[in-house]
């Protein structure tokens, strides 16, 4: 279905009339010229080819088509973007799909009482004057931000809002598939003001549910749309589809812990702001992010979970090249909701006064171990260690920078610390903090480069290296731009520079995958299989 559906929507969409609705293009020649909507470029480099249907920003290292631009522009999935560009051109999805009828029917009906609920519970916000008090002068939300937000109230009588939809013609399995309802079939919440959980398009596709009645017992203060066809914890990111175009512009993104901070924080002025379900962060929370920002600024607590969460992150953000760091000047206060009733401008500047994460981390540890004795000693670099063995293995500048602020702190020489490299990368693995990077979906700029040098001119590479199944489309443009008036002589010598760098970023590659390889190896105490790898591991350190 899809591949059909993307060559329709291809022929009725020019490439550069999706993409001049996001940035200015100017004729270049047979191509077209812009600045990039991700870089600080000072020159226009970013390139549309008309002709190919293509795009590709030099600055970010990143092309592609129309659904590309729009999935990076956006922030969203494939089959989002898919929808969207189908949508402008007026093609109709449902003629392409077969089996897929049935569940985009269901998704619909889905979202269509998701609204309608969303659209009840706003109405009764509105018409209960002791829910508005709390909303309003207890939570200190004003008008602008309980629009913008969508908060409601669902009524503390009987199934009201199970009874109101079903007038409307939804069935007990639809308001179930849609969270709505609890294992009685009545309505799953009761009582609460209603916070309406989005997708990033800004469709409704749960909510959260706070108790109003503080007196109340034996219930939880927060209740959550189960998950269901539309709803999953571990992908949604609450406040993205209103913090998306601030992301843009101020180029970082605040993950807090709750809804409400949130919520306060747009309010407050800074709409950069976003939460993960539970704290949690996922590689697809990640993802999300990445497509819009590699600037990420947790606002965590300092307590254990706030520690932990953010060394999850740590581990995996270095996949995605994203930078990471921490939020911790809330003036005395536990969090951002309450720093922000005490002063909206102490967390307007606290934003701005962001630390690097694995800074602020050894400084919890620090606070944590006592380093005078040597338990605390042995405690302290054990996992200062571990934390900086998670930095990605190509990143030598960063990970010689703590090495050498923790070697330093300890009162130890560098080579001390280093000691057991190789057993120490085994065990950072086993320990599941590695990654591996995808370099078939991630093909870097050198290698891209390179590649255009070879297939488009004159420059040849040396014997054994294999260059990448790469679009020659995106490759023809990149010649074109950088390289098209150069002599055979100058490709040669600029292949021969990325040869050794590409050689370099495999090199690196080579030793994560075997890094991964040494840790099955011991799990299934396959001993021969292990000490060949060791002795590979070892050589290509050497040759580091």
């Amino acid at each position: 279905m899809n591949d059909a559906a993307k060559e329709e929507i291809r022929e009725r969409l020019a490439v550069e009339d999706v993409i001049g609705q996001y940035i200015e293009l100017k004729r270049a020649g047979r191509n077209l010229k812009g600045h990039s909507p991700w870089g600080t470029d000072r020159t226009p480099s970013f390139m549309v080819s008309p002709e190919k249907g293509i795009w590709h920003d030099f600055s970010s290292n990143k092309g592609g088509d129309i659904f590309s631009f729009v999935m990076e522009m956006e922030g969203i999935t494939f089959r989002e973007a898919l929808e969207k560009l189908a949508q402008q051109a007026g093609v109709e999805l449902k003629r392409y799909s077969g089996d897929d009828k049935a569940v985009a029917e269901r998704k619909r009906r889905l979202y269509e009482a998701l609204e309608l609920a969303t659209k009840y519970f706003q109405t009764c916000l509105v018409r209960n004057k002791a829910v508005c008090k709390y909303v309003f002068y207890e939570r200190h939300l004003n008008r602008g931000t309980v629009e913008n937000f969508r908060i409601g109230y669902a009524p503390m009588s009987g199934n009201a809002l199970t009874n109101f939809l079903k007038k409307r013609g939804f069935s007990a399995q639809e308001l179930e598939d849609a969270g709505l309802v609890n294992r009685f079939g009545g309505d799953l919440f009761k009582g609460r003001m209603m916070i309406p959980l989005m997708d990033q398009g800004g469709r409704v596709i749960g909510f959260t549910g706070r108790i109003v009645d503080a007196n109340a017992k034996d219930t939880p203060k927060y209740l959550n749309t189960p998950e269901t066809m539309l709803y999953n914890k571990g992908r949604h990111i609450f406040g993205l589809s209103q913090a998306r175009d601030a992301i843009r512009r101020s180029e970082f993104v605040v993950v807090v812990e709750g809804n409400m901070d949130v919520i306060s924080s747009h309010q407050a002025g800074v709409r950069e702001a976003v939460a993960t379900a539970g704290t949690a962060m996922t590689e697809n929370h990640l993802k999300a992010f990445s497509r819009m920002t590699n600037d990420i600024r947790l606002a965590y607590d300092g307590d254990e979970a706030g520690v932990r969460a953010a060394e999850r992150a740590i581990a995996m953000a270095s996949k995605f090249g994203i930078y990471l760091s921490v939020i911790d000047d809330y003036h005395g206060c536990k969090d951002a909701d309450e720093l922000i009733q005490k002063d909206a401008k102490l967390w307007q500047e606290a934003v701005q006064s962001y630390r690097p994460a694995l800074e602020w981390i050894l400084e919890q540890y620090e606070a944590k171990y006592n380093l005078k004795t040597e338990k605390g000693f042995q405690e302290y670099a054990k996992e200062a260690k571990r934390l900086i063995d998670g930095i990605d293995a190509s990143d030598t500048v960063l990970r010689e920078k703590y090495e050498r602020m923790v070697s330093k702190r300890l009162g130890i020489s560098l080579e001390a610390f280093r000691a057991k490299k190789v057993r120490q990368e085994v065990k950072r693995l086993k320990k599941g903090a590695a990654v591996v990077k995808n370099t078939t979906s991630e093909i870097s700029r050198a290698e891209k480069n390179l590649a255009a040098l070879v297939t488009c001119g004159k420059a040849k590479v040396e014997d054994g290296l294999v260059l990448g199944d790469l679009e020659r489309a995106e490759l023809e443009l990149i010649f074109e731009e950088q390289y098209a008036s150069w002599s055979a002589e100058e490709q040669q010598r600029e292949a021969e520079v990325l040869c050794r760098t590409v050689t370099k970023e495999r090199l690196a590659q080579r030793r994560q995958e075997l890094s991964v390889r040494i840790r099955e190896a011991e799990e299934n105490h396959d001993d021969e299989l292990l000490n060949q790898l060791m002795a590979e591991m070892n050589e290509l350190i050497r040759e580091k």
